[in-house]
């Protein structure tokens, strides 16, 4: 697997993250901050399930149906999976893979032939979501930015 993300770009996620919950109903600009520092990341990673070789990322059953756990971290990764059960507390390490950006959004898009709706950040810690028809938004940022 690859290296991990910036923590600084991780630790930017929580900054944004409260600046979410402290936004008034209906305002969506740190929202959008939040999201646009996820694009930002190097790397998307997930707990692995499934088969070593052909794993699949773990995926909560929410209200609005199945969304994909995606981690702005190895470690973040890690502490979830333990956090979630998925794990031994003090055992070997939690089977995870990585997928480089921007290529994590195609990835991710095309788990919506199999009914996934959308996609959880660092769940349970942080746990905003964007539905799959929304990661062209991602994609079109990343595109802007590189301009």
């Amino acid at each position: 697997m690859t290296g991990d993300n910036s923590p600084e770009l991780v630790a930017e996620l929580d900054r944004l993250d409260e600046a979410v919950k402290a936004a008034p109903a209906g305002d969506t600009a740190a929202q959008i901050a939040l999201w646009r520092q996820v694009t930002r990341l190097e790397h998307w990673f997930f707990i692995a399930r499934g088969q070593a070789d052909r794993p699949r990322p773990y995926a909560v059953a929410a209200e609005q149906g199945p969304m994909i756990c995606l981690y702005s971290s190895a470690a973040r990764a890690n502490e979830a999976a333990r956090a979630l059960g998925l794990a031994v507390p003090e055992g070997e390490a939690v089977p995870l893979f990585s997928v480089p950006m921007p290529a994590a959004i195609d990835y991710l898009a095309a788990f919506a032939e199999s009914g996934v709706v959308g996609v959880t950040l660092d769940h349970p810690r942080i746990g905003h979501y964007i539905p799959l028809a929304n990661l062209g938004l991602l994609k079109g940022w990343i595109a802007g930015a590189a301009r």
